[in-house]
């Protein structure tokens, strides 16, 4: 069984079966502070819906942002520390991917906070450019473009008729079994794309 983590935007964890095809419990919750009093709870909880111990794991997954500084680094501490106890491997992805593979052709936007959005444009599911943090009027749009993502949804006049979503732990771990079929690294470095503040926005 695979457990898999993003805090980029939600707060949410999925167990899935070894090959991703399906989520056998989720548990999600849109927080935008108390992430660590809130993540091992929800990874306990959808544990026991899946009838799962720790035994059962093969591998964590975790998004690896962008995202504002202290939700995502509680999301990867927590993820590299169950890996550890566990003894398991623990794979990254970029949370916006997440998005974009099961959106397929898309420009998927996060919430940046201070008035800026994390912008990504995806074909057939492969990112194609970005990630990067703009101003959402300077986001690269496009005429007919699917629009997808919290961050989109913040900001209706650049970003017309978007769907507000948050990356999906099951995607993520698709993502990961693709990607390590393919050969690449899945490292857990986090994506901040500039530098943190004191407030941790």
């Amino acid at each position: 069984m695979i457990v898999a983590i993003d805090t980029s935007s939600a707060i949410s964890v999925a167990i899935t079966d070894r090959e991703a095809t399906v989520a056998l419990a989720r548990r999600s919750v849109f927080a935008p502070r108390g992430h660590a009093e809130q993540l091992s709870e929800l990874v306990r909880q959808a544990m026991h819906e899946a009838e799962v111990s720790r035994r059962d794991v093969t591998a964590l997954v975790v998004g690896t942002g962008p995202a504002p500084f202290t939700g995502l680094r509680v999301g990867l501490v927590t993820a590299r520390m169950l890996a550890f106890a566990w003894g398991v491997p623990v794979w990254g992805v970029c949370s916006l991917d997440a998005l974009g593979a099961e959106a397929g052709d898309a420009v998927v936007v996060g919430d940046a906070r201070r008035r800026e959005v994390y912008w990504a444009r995806y074909v057939g599911g492969e990112r194609v450019e970005g990630p990067v943090v703009v101003s959402p009027a300077h986001a690269s749009v496009r005429e007919g473009d699917r629009i997808i993502g919290r961050g989109a949804a913040l900001y209706p006049e650049p970003f017309p008729g978007a769907v507000e979503a948050d990356p999906d732990p099951l995607w993520l771990a698709r993502e990961a079994l693709r990607r390590r079929a393919a050969g690449e690294e899945l490292g857990t470095e986090p994506l901040y794309l500039r530098r943190p503040d004191v407030h941790g926005a």
